[in-house]
């Protein structure tokens, strides 16, 4: 799969979501398929470090400082509340976190990277236009983040082997689904592919 329309351009951010020590073997979220696709993302970063924002999912000190469904969603897994949680689990994979700076990072409590408006006014400022999509997870943060970024416009280039998930069910259905309903605002490409154009 792949449909890489043309090179990124001059004003193409890489957006990292969630590549943190939360997910990998050692966090109470575990996603196997993280540390298949560091050494890409590890690729991509150091292509163009100072073009790179990374994302990282804070949860809440406790349950109840979250609206609606989120309380019960932490209630649920009070193990990852930052009351239980150990904080260096909330911090960036050491090999992505030496590119820091001048790669920038952004905290989000919720799954899309847009939630309260900060990112797009950081990207907007810098006349940013392309967004290149890598990260944690598949079917969830990346799903959230990349639909919000279809609404604001922006050309969205998923990386498809330097994304990742826990299911490779929802993994392969989001690809699919990209590459079908979406095939006009998501292009799809592989890092080769795209370091060839970049």
């Amino acid at each position: 799969m792949g449909n890489l329309k043309a090179p990124p351009g001059p004003n193409a951010v890489h957006l990292c979501l969630d590549m943190q020590k939360l997910f990998s073997p050692a966090g109470p979220w575990p996603t196997p398929w993280l540390e298949r696709v560091l050494p890409v993302v590890v690729q991509l970063v150091a292509h163009c470090p100072e073009r790179c924002v990374f994302t990282r999912f804070i949860p809440p000190q406790q349950p109840e400082q979250m609206p609606g469904t989120w309380q019960h969603y932490y209630q649920k897994w009070r193990k990852v509340t930052r009351a239980v949680l150990e904080p260096d689990l909330l911090e960036l994979l050491p090999p992505l976190a030496r590119f820091v700076p001048p790669a920038a990072v952004f905290d989000k409590a919720v799954y899309s990277a847009f939630a309260g408006g900060g990112l797009h006014q950081w990207l907007s400022e810098r006349s940013v236009d392309t967004l290149i999509v890598t990260g944690s997870e598949t079917d969830i943060c990346v799903l959230s983040t990349v639909l919000a970024a279809v609404d604001h416009g922006y050309r969205i280039i998923v990386v498809q082997d330097a994304i990742c998930s826990s299911s490779d069910l929802t993994h392969d259905a989001l690809l699919t689904l990209y590459n079908t309903r979406f095939d006009l605002q998501i292009e799809m490409a592989t890092a080769e592919q795209l370091l060839a154009s970049w």
